[in-house]
């Protein structure tokens, strides 16, 4: 049996005074019904910047109360499926991504989703990747902006989280409060033009809790390995704490490691990633996979 969150349920920062939508159990299947990042605001290519209420864009649907999850716990949610429409929304224009300063006006373009592919023009046609920008959890303190990624998750925007991928999330508040929206049917890393391919969605996840380990910010797991998810106010400071959040882990899973001859192994083995440079703070993952942690003695992750 799945649970479902409909559309109607969603908030614009997640926050710990947020009444759950639906209560569950560790262990259940639940879909979230989802608008696109700009709340299904913009329906033509011809809309215009001044009648989109920017103060209602990124919507999450929840939150989920996880019952028995509580603060110090890892809330670990499974994605299982990720459904969307026909039809994409990509936008960019003045003071608006990576190149904002070279842009005028607002621009916007529909793209049609079929076969598998988005439809980008007439003539180029990419792969689907459908995945999740907006997903975390309520935070320690007063509520954060959906669009404003951090510590509880929030705006990631990780291509990472796809069908098939885990993500860990450090639960500051009883039931952890489980939001998430902002599907993409695909998004390039760096999201330079401050979207991706804007879709709405059905997402099926099931979620759990755990203590097998612990964590300051979120951690991805999928087949190849594992990438913990930082984000921070400049990509400088975004990559420096993503790499000190895996050292800081794998010594946690394996004590004879030290610093010198971990931060050695990434540099040799790991990866370190972008995952989107538009938010208000930028998000980098460090990137390592399961064959070297196993190499590592490791084998929290089989």
């Amino acid at each position: 049996m799945t649970d479902r969150i409909g559309r109607e349920h969603y908030i614009f920062d997640m926050n710990k005074a947020h009444p759950p939508a639906l209560s569950t159990l560790q262990g259940a299947n639940v879909q979230f019904q989802t608008y696109d990042a700009f709340l299904n605001q913009i329906t033509s290519e011809d809309s215009e910047m001044t009648t989109i209420d920017w103060e209602k864009v990124n919507p999450a649907t929840g939150p989920l109360y996880v019952k028995g999850t509580k603060p110090g716990d890892i809330l670990q949610v499974d994605i299982e499926r990720i459904l969307f429409q026909d039809e994409g929304t990509i936008v960019t224009g003045e003071e608006l991504g990576a190149m904002g300063h070279r842009l005028e006006g607002f621009s916007i373009k529909k793209v049609k989703i079929a076969n598998n592919n988005v439809h980008l023009n007439d003539t180029l046609t990419i792969p689907v990747h459908p995945m999740i920008g907006v997903i975390g959890v309520a935070p320690a303190n007063e509520g954060v902006p959906c669009g404003t990624p951090d510590a509880h998750g929030g705006n990631m925007d990780t291509r990472l989280i796809t069908e098939g991928a885990t993500v860990h999330f450090p639960v500051f508040q009883e039931g952890a409060l489980l939001a998430m929206g902002d599907v993409h049917a695909a998004m390039g890393d760096g999201e330079v033009c401050v979207s991706g391919v804007e879709v709405s969605a059905d997402i099926t996840v099931n979620v759990d809790a755990h203590q097998r380990f612990q964590l300051n910010y979120p951690l991805l797991e999928n087949k190849e390995g594992i990438a913990t998810l930082v984000s921070k106010k400049t990509l400088d400071e975004a990559a420096t704490a993503a790499v000190e959040e895996m050292v800081e882990l794998l010594i946690s899973l394996q004590p004879d490691l030290t610093i010198e001859e971990t931060t050695m192994v990434l540099s040799a083995a790991g990866s370190l990633e972008i995952s989107q440079v538009v938010d208000p703070l930028k998000t980098c993952r460090c990137f390592i996979n399961h064959e070297v942690l196993e190499g590592l003695g490791i084998d929290t992750f089989n």
